[in-house]
Parts: C-alpha cells; sequence; structure tokens
C-alpha cells in the first residue's frame, strides 16, 4: 500500500471509530484496520506513526456534524453501515411448533428484579412470540418470609419498562391445594412421608446415604395433622422416597414440605404448610400448559432429575428443557440483602439509585429498553456464560440513542469570556447531526460561556472554533473575531462547546454514576425537555431529565 493510500485510508477508519466513540477516534483501532486491510502495513508501521498521530489529531478536531460530512462524502457505504441495525438470530427451540409453544416467567417476588433478570425474562418471552405461542408470567411465591406485594409490584413495572407484556399471570400460591392433593395423592402411592427428624439429622443422613426410621411408620393422619396445624415450625417436614443411594444428592429423600408460621402477603394466614420449590415447578410447569422451560444452566441437571421424577410418580406431562450460560453481573451489587443493608446505612438513596443495576435503577439512568432486547438477542442461547457490566450495558444503549438523543450544551465549569469583533446575529443549530430532531436558535453577540478547562488551554497566537458558530484568536491576551466559516479553521485545532451569556441559561444538576453530583449551567432549549427525556450533553455524555422543575440529570454514560 503507498504512502498515500495509507493517509486516505487511515482517515477514513479514523473518521468512522470517532463516529462510533463519541467523537474520539482511537489510533489502535486505525492500525488493526489498515493490518487486516494489508498485511504489508505491519512492516511499516514505525514509518507511518507520524501519519497516524496527525490523522488521529485531525479527526478529533473534527466537529460531530463535520465528522459525520466528511465520512459520508468520502465513503457513504461505510457511513450507512454504522447505523444499519445488526439483528443476531437466535437458534431454534427443540420440538417447537407454530402456536404450540409455551413458556414461562418465574420470579420468586423477593427482591427487586436486575438486569440478569431481565434477559432471562425476555428469552422465555422473545421465544414465545418467535413461535406465535404465548408466555406466562408466574409468580413463584410459596415462601411467605420471602414474598411480598412490594417485590410483586416491582416485577410488574419492571416488565412494563422493558416492554414485556405477558398472555397470562398465575400466582403459585393461588395453587395451594392442589399442591396438597398431589402432595396427598405420593403418600398414598407410599412415595413421599413425614419426617420428625430435626435439620441437622436430616443432612447428617442424606451425607452417610442412610433412611431415618420415619420412611417406613409414616401414614397419611400425619400430612392431615400437619395440614390441621397440630405440629410447630420445624418440627416435621414432607420428604419425597428417592434414592438414598443416589450420586445426585438432590434425589436423597428431598423436604417438598415444610411448615412455615408465617403471615402470606396474598394468602394471609389460610396456610402453614408449603411446597418447595422444586415440587411446587414440578406441579405448575405441568399443570399450567409449559411446553419448554429456558433457564440458567447455574441449576445444572441434578434438578432436572429431581422434578421430572416428581412428573413421572404423578403422571404429568414433562417440559422441553433448554439451558443457557449464567449471566454474571460483574461491577456492581445485585444482591438484595446486600443492597439493603446499603439503603439501611445511606450508602445509596433507594432501589432506584443510578449506581445499582436494579431494573427500577437502569431505567431512572436511562438504559433503554431496546438494549436488553438487543443483548437478550446477542447473547441467545449461548452455554458460556456471559458477564454482564456496566460497560456492556453503556456500549449497546450508547449505540441506540446516538440515533435519537437530540443534543445540548452544558458547561460545568462556566467561564465568561468577550470575543472583540463578534457581531450580534441569530444563528440555527440542529439537534441532532444527522436526523431532523428540531433546531435550537440563540441570540450571540461579544460574550459567551465556556468551560474553564478549555479556557486555561487558550495561548497567544492560537486560532480556535466555538462549535459551530464562530473562530477566534487569542492575542496580547485578548481574544478577537477571526471568522465564521469553519472553512478558515485550522484543521485540529480546538473546537469548544459553549453558551451564549444570557439571563435565560440554565442551573442544572447531574447526578453521576459514583454519586456525586455536578453542578453547572446550560442552555434554555432545555425547558422543551419533558421528565425521563434522554439527551446528549455535547463533550459530555447522555443523560436522563429526572426533575423538570428542579433541572436535575441523572448521567446514563459517554
Amino acid at each position: 500500500m503507498e504512502k498515500k493510500d495509507i493517509e486516505k485510508q487511515a482517515y477514513i477508519f479514523a473518521l468512522e471509530n470517532a463516529i462510533r466513540h463519541d467523537g474520539r477516534a482511537s489510533k489502535g483501532s486505525i492500525i488493526g484496520k489498515l493490518i487486516a486491510m494489508d498485511s504489508s502495513v505491519k512492516a511499516m508501521l514505525k514509518k507511518i506513526q507520524p501519519i497516524l498521530d496527525k490523522t488521529v489529531k485531525k479527526v478529533n478536531g473534527l466537529g460531530e456534524q463535520e465528522q459525520h460530512d466528511e465520512l459520508k462524502k468520502l465513503d457513504e457505504k461505510r457511513y450507512n453501515s454504522i447505523f444499519e441495525k445488526q439483528e443476531k438470530g437466535m437458534p431454534e427451540l427443540p420440538n417447537a411448533e407454530k402456536g404450540k409453544v409455551t413458556t414461562r416467567i418465574p420470579p420468586e417476588p423477593s427482591k427487586y428484579p436486575h438486569v440478569g433478570h431481565a434477559l432471562s425474562f425476555l428469552l422465555n418471552y422473545i421465544y414465545a412470540k418467535k413461535y406465535e405461542g404465548k408466555a406466562i408470567l408466574r409468580f413463584e411465591d410459596t415462601n411467605p418470609q420471602k414474598s411480598s406485594k412490594e417485590y410483586v409490584d416491582a416485577v410488574h413495572e419492571g416488565l412494563e419498562y422493558i416492554g414485556i407484556k405477558p398472555d397470562k399471570t398465575i400466582f403459585a400460591s393461588d395453587d395451594m391445594e392442589k399442591f396438597y392433593k398431589y402432595a396427598e395423592q405420593l403418600i398414598k402411592q407410599e412415595k413421599a412421608y413425614v419426617c420428625f427428624c430435626d435439620k441437622e439429622k436430616v443432612r447428617k443422613l442424606r451425607n452417610e446415604g442412610k433412611v431415618c426410621k420415619c420412611r417406613e411408620k409414616s401414614s397419611i393422619k400425619e400430612w392431615k395433622d400437619m395440614l390441621k396445624g397440630k405440629y410447630k415450625e420445624g418440627e416435621c417436614t414432607l420428604r419425597l422416597k428417592g434414592d438414598m443411594e443416589s450420586n445426585n444428592f438432590v434425589m436423597r429423600d428431598p423436604i417438598i414440605f415444610r411448615i412455615i408460621d408465617y403471615p402470606h402477603y396474598r394468602q394471609k394466614q389460610r396456610y402453614k404448610v408449603w411446597p418447595m420449590y422444586d415440587f411446587e415447578n414440578s406441579i405448575e410447569d405441568s399443570i399450567t400448559g409449559i411446553t419448554h422451560i429456558l433457564r440458567s444452566n447455574e441449576f445444572g441437571n441434578m434438578r432436572i432429575e429431581l422434578q421430572n421424577y416428581i412428573k413421572e410418580l404423578l403422571g404429568l406431562k414433562k417440559q422441553t428443557i433448554v439451558q443457557y450460560g449464567r449471566f454474571n453481573i460483574t461491577g456492581a451489587i445485585s444482591q438484595g440483602r446486600e443492597i439493603r443493608e446499603m439503603i439501611e446505612k445511606g450508602e445509596v438513596s433507594g432501589w432506584d439509585d443510578p449506581q445499582l443495576v436494579t431494573l427500577k435503577a437502569l431505567k431512572r439512568k436511562g438504559i433503554v429498553k431496546e438494549t436488553f432486547w438487543e443483548i437478550a438477542k446477542q447473547v441467545g442461547l449461548s452455554k458460556t456464560p456471559t458477564n454482564l457490566d456496566w460497560s456492556l450495558i453503556n456500549s449497546v444503549n450508547r449505540k441506540i440513542l446516538d440515533d435519537k438523543a437530540p443534543r445540548y450544551f452544558f458547561i460545568k465549569k462556566p467561564v465568561k469570556i468577550k470575543i472583540e469583533g463578534a457581531e450580534e446575529r441569530t444563528i440555527e443549530l440542529g439537534k441532532h447531526p444527522t436526523k431532523d430532531l428540531g433546531k435550537r436558535v440563540f441570540k450571540v453577540g461579544s460574550e459567551f460561556i465556556i468551560e474553564e478547562e478549555d479556557y486555561k488551554q487558550l495561548q497567544d497566537g492560537k486560532i480556535y472554533r466555538l462549535m459551530d458558530c464562530l473562530n477566534f484568536k487569542k492575542q496580547k491576551n485578548k481574544l478577537i473575531f477571526y471568522s465564521l466559516s469553519y472553512k478558515e479553521f485550522p484543521k485540529g485545532a480546538l473546537i469548544m462547546h459553549w453558551l451564549p451569556e444570557s439571563k435565560d441559561n440554565l442551573k442544572t444538576t447531574i447526578l453521576m454514576d459514583d454519586g456525586s453530583e455536578i453542578e453547572g449551567i446550560a442552555e434554555s432549549h432545555l425547558k422543551e425537555l419533558k421528565e425521563g427525556d434522554i439527551v446528549q450533553f455535547q463533550r459530555f455524555g447522555f443523560c436522563r431529565l429526572d426533575s423538570e422543575e428542579k433541572m436535575y440529570f441523572i448521567f446514563s454514560h459517554k
């Protein structure tokens, strides 16, 4: 590749990289693309470093609109490819027929749902709709000590936020009489028994693979007495007769019912004997017509064996089970217990604190529902674990917002300047470089406000530009008007955002992702926004309006 060709292609790659990454090109990315295009470039790296440095500086000095215009002019096909939505296919489900697939979304209402729950919910929902089937929302609320109305409401709110509309909503606790009926059936089949051993003894015998005396002495009367409230919490349990010598530990006479003397948020004091997870799941999946169970492989095959065994004993239909890799949330607290402690200590303001990854927090932070769908489709049914962190969430969200978030000016550390010779005029700026999202009209004169860090960079004899406004020069500690045209502006020099000196500028506060607040001023056009609107403050990042009255924003990401 000739030197002139390298220079031209590097410029195109730099423009593309800058548009994809908030106006800042990376030299490393350009080198990688040049080598991929022509391997001979690798041997020329030392010689072309000055070209690459100059190219990156030139591109990063352009305004956002200029970057878009330049790439569109030089390589329109490459420019358009940046904005093409790449929808990745999801593999077909086994044993699936159109119109005959029913999946379930099974949250336990014991916590606020987070991003990992959202992806699990979406996989079940997307596949149901892919086959024109149904997705049932089932609250697994058979632990009265953990379940609450607050968390039920949080799940409903979360599903609405991410765009899931269940075909039906059911509560497992409403089926308690059915659970009792199936339990009685197992007892009559001599496949279940009431056990009076304490926790330690049960654990010890299971570890040793030995049965207890209760196994052969139990009767239906003891079960009836359990239901009548004759026994206290912890005094006895109902256990399934499994295989005490099985290598699968969960098959060693597992507990399928226990006594919990605690009021249920929905059933009140009506029941005191509650099913365990595996029994409740086995029954519910069968009686509600579930055909496909999509769940994380962290559950392993051990529970599948137990649940299928229960279904076999009761003559219930089995489902097709598809397991995918676990969603690991890194760099954030997701455990409900830990979050409660943080709230109590005042370390976070609540379940919607933007530092958290709960759906309530992500909504407030400005993560749009399309982000969850995109990540779910990217991950699909991959068997390998997926690490969910802010970089992944922000990256996907940024690509979606970039197309539709209007641009505005915000200045965090304002410094007033006067540009001598600048005349009064009215200018119009677009709210987006490529989309027609409306205009912002500014009345400007010779007095402006710029960022303190930009002001500190001004040097005598140098020419600078107020973004999409004018060029000026610093001369003997004065700022002097130079020209209006961008063409007369030296490539690679500093371009800064600005505000006109005006009483209409708005005091604005932004809550950052570390819990700190940044106060500054922003343009008066923010008055057009409504709570929940997401914008991009140029050279700062994406933010969501949290309060119109206070002009209070939540920082989303760069």
